[in-house]
């Protein structure tokens, strides 16, 4: 007997059939140039709507500091069931079929045993991380990966995630849109990447896995339930081995920057982001820009425990998808030693750049040129440092960002001089930073393992940002009535002033 596509979405029996990625997709999807898709059957215009197509609304970007994330979290309030798949939006039949995101949340109640001898580690071969190698570690990483993560990218009707052994933390449905489970990431006006023709205003959507080995984690946190978290000095601690991915999308078409020619786009279910406020959602085109690799390798970066490394687009480049995913760089700590502000030309130890990265991707560097991908806002712009406003400051960096990880967060992200952050200038839109390089701004730029919490007496989340930025906050406001994020919040009594940028008081959900 056939039943509705609403009461297999809630019996979590919709399957894994229909809605494929790329030209397979069940999943009408707008209009792209020859260069981003090639259906066999141009989808129906009516029924589609480019994701940046529509007009900037002005109105629409007077966001106060951190209103999005406040947001989000009053809506995790009125959702009590921690393993709901997605925000309660379904895209129609005639748009799209299936098959819709579907969490996973079985985690390993005993620790997975990673392999014997990683590959990763392999292709070190015996000689500690460098300049010289590091790019061959993030290679073997990627091709560890590869198989499930191909499927995920390319192949999305054959996905499951739990039978590859995949897992998502619990509690953040109601900003998961339904198709991929992907929420707002970051945002960028188009003087980001002006210099490499970006011509709108993009939205970035993200979304993050844990494999086998990490997940237990995630069980010695949520347990079952996940109603009541265990929140001790070790519970987060990720096990050896352990392998996080995020893929970052970003609205913008190739028609929209030249650098996405060719790019894999997905289908997701969102309002128009350069559209007006409360606008419904539509299915949408996003092109696959970033896609990010953490490692628990205590061995290779014994400072830390983690590696991190980033992918990239690169339209350049031949061969598949997948191929053109390249390197832009790893790091396995945040130089505590080098103080690129003092000392602008001390090369970086703990950071290694692949030169043959697109340009695009390296314009949003971090602090002295540590790593940050183009998803991840290590930019400030603008910033005011000692009183005087500055077009753009690089203040952060993946682990710099990371390090903050901890219950309940006491320190912003970036390195502001207040928490809340304060913002000043003729606009209020200038984030008043830390002068760069002072001993307040290295707070941000220590090798601390992810055991010691940034703050004392808050419990340390071992560099895991979705737990500290998302799933924590959103249990205990779903649960006490308050996201225990009142520092945060608090900024956001700043209404009737222009914004701080979004992209500077988000995280973007690794």
């Amino acid at each position: 007997m056939k039943r509705s596509r609403q009461s297999l979405l809630l019996s979590g029996a919709l399957g894994l059939t229909g809605c494929l990625a790329l030209s397979l997709s069940a999943c009408k999807m707008p209009e792209a140039d020859a260069a981003e898709a090639k259906p066999a059957k141009k989808a129906p215009a009516p029924n589609v709507v480019p994701a940046s197509a529509t007009a900037p609304d002005p109105a629409n970007r007077a966001r106060t500091p951190f209103a999005a994330a406040r947001e989000a979290l009053a809506l995790s309030s009125v959702n009590a069931d921690p393993f709901a798949d997605n925000n309660g939006k379904l895209p129609p039949a005639s748009t799209c079929q299936g098959p819709l995101f579907r969490l996973s949340h079985d985690y390993p109640q005993t620790p997975v045993a990673p392999p014997a001898n990683p590959p990763w580690i392999a292709a070190l071969k015996g000689q500690p991380i460098s300049k010289a190698n590091a790019l061959a570690y993030v290679n073997a990483l990627k091709a560890y990966i590869a198989p499930s993560m191909q499927t995920l990218l390319y192949d999305y009707a054959r996905w499951d995630a739990a039978s590859a052994g995949w897992y998502n933390e619990p509690w953040l449905a109601s900003i998961r849109e339904s198709i991929h489970g992907t929420y707002v990431g970051s945002e960028f006006p188009a003087s980001t990447f002006a210099a490499s023709g970006l011509k709108v205003d993009m939205t970035t959507y993200v979304l993050t896995y844990y494999d086998k080995v990490a997940a237990y984690a995630l069980g010695q946190v949520w347990g079952t339930t996940a109603m009541n978290p265990t929140l001790t000095n070790t519970s987060a601690q990720f096990p050896e081995g352990s392998i996080v991915i995020k893929v970052a999308l970003t609205s913008a078409l190739a028609k929209d920057w030249p650098v996405m020619e060719g790019a894999t786009l997905w289908p997701i279910y969102v309002p128009p982001p350069n559209g007006p406020a409360h606008a419904p959602p539509q299915v949408m085109n996003a092109s696959v820009m970033q896609f990010d690799i953490i490692v628990k390798d205590t061995k290779t970066a014994p400072k830390t425990g983690w590696v991190f490394s980033t992918l990239v687009y690169d339209k350049r480049v031949p061969g598949s998808p997948w191929d053109k995913m390249i390197p832009l760089g790893a790091m396995w700590g945040d130089d505590p030693n080098v103080n690129s502000t003092q000392n602008p030309g001390m090369p970086l130890q703990e950071t290694v750049i692949n030169p043959a990265a697109p340009a695009y991707s390296t314009a949003t560097l971090g602090w002295g040129g540590r790593l940050s991908g183009p998803n991840d806002g290590a930019v400030v712009a603008p910033a005011s440092v000692n009183g005087q406003i500055l077009p753009a400051v690089q203040a952060s960096s993946c682990m710099s960002c990371h390090s903050v990880a901890e219950w309940p967060m006491k320190t912003f992200l970036l390195p502001t001089t207040t928490m809340p952050p304060t913002v000043v200038g003729p606009n209020k839109d200038a984030l008043v930073l830390e002068p760069p390089g002072s001993p307040a701004w290295m707070k941000w730029f220590q090798d601390n393992p992810g055991n010691v919490p940034l703050d004392p007496g808050t419990v340390p989340m071992d560099f895991d940002m979705v737990f500290a930025f998302k799933s924590l906050p959103a249990w205990q406001a779903a649960t006490q009535g308050n996201s225990g994020m009142k520092d945060f919040e608090a900024a956001d009594l700043l209404r009737g002033t222009p914004p701080v940028n979004p992209r500077d008081l988000k995280y973007n959900g690794q």
